[in-house]
């Protein structure tokens, strides 16, 4: 099953000589249970692309779908809505709320839309045992390692029933190891029937994808499958 699709999906800033043109008819598919990595040089559309298809941006032409719905003919409500029931986004400096527990911060999407306390609680609980981090749901943010905070920031962007996962460079103020952890876990999520889109600089993190999507100057130039197995990467010297 299809979940996200971008269909010439362009998408430009600014006008006159100060227009940018950030994605250039760019066409996507991902489905149930795929993780697509997307990679390409800084200022190539990337980030745009992700927050495209999150419904964070809109398209100047072009069309986004998730699982079959058009978000451009979503008002503004419903679009939040289906952000918060559907999709979950990873950024890549955290965005948690330091005043909230690792706990709270799991649990607010749900208790925003509407869930009933003991059962945002439980789920949240679960997503964090999920990622490793039980022990830790009373702390605070500031009280935690990056690599904490990041995988408190992944429980919260699929707790629930999240069915799209989105992340931009999720790893990149990560050491290497932490940087691998969590992308397994983003791999882990996509094979309990997630889809997942990972935007990442590291070859080896895209070595986890299905399929590697290249962008340049806003246009996808190439598609590919990993050269190497996941157990291979690993074996790799680190």
């Amino acid at each position: 099953m299809t979940v996200l699709r971008l269909s010439e999906v362009h998408r430009t800033h600014g006008r006159g000589e100060a227009r940018v043109h950030a994605l250039r008819g760019v066409d996507l598919t991902v489905g149930t249970g795929e993780l697509v990595a997307v990679m390409g040089p800084s200022g190539s559309g990337k980030s745009t692309l992700l927050n495209i298809a999150g419904g964070l941006d809109v398209p100047s032409s072009g069309s986004v779908e998730v699982e079959n719905t058009a978000l451009t003919a979503l008002s503004r409500r419903k679009l939040a809505r289906l952000r918060r029931r559907a999709i979950g986004y990873v950024f890549q400096d955290f965005n948690l709320i330091r005043s909230l527990t690792a706990h709270e911060n799991v649990a607010l999407p749900l208790e925003l839309d509407g869930v009933p306390p003991r059962k945002s609680r439980a789920a949240a609980t679960q997503a964090l045992t999920d990622v490793g981090l039980s022990d830790l749901a009373d702390r605070f943010p500031d009280s935690m390692s990056g690599g904490q905070q990041q995988r408190v920031a992944i429980a919260r962007a699929v707790v629930g029933e999240r069915r799209l996962i989105l992340a931009d460079e999720p790893t990149g103020a990560l050491d290497s190891r932490t940087g691998e952890t969590v992308v397994k876990l983003l791999r882990q999520r996509c094979d309990a029937g997630a889809a997942g889109v990972l935007v990442t600089h590291d070859a080896r993190h895209a070595g986890w994808a299905d399929r590697v999507v290249f962008l340049r100057d806003g246009a996808i130039v190439d598609a590919s499958t990993p050269l190497l197995g996941v157990d291979s990467l690993l074996e790799l010297p680190r």
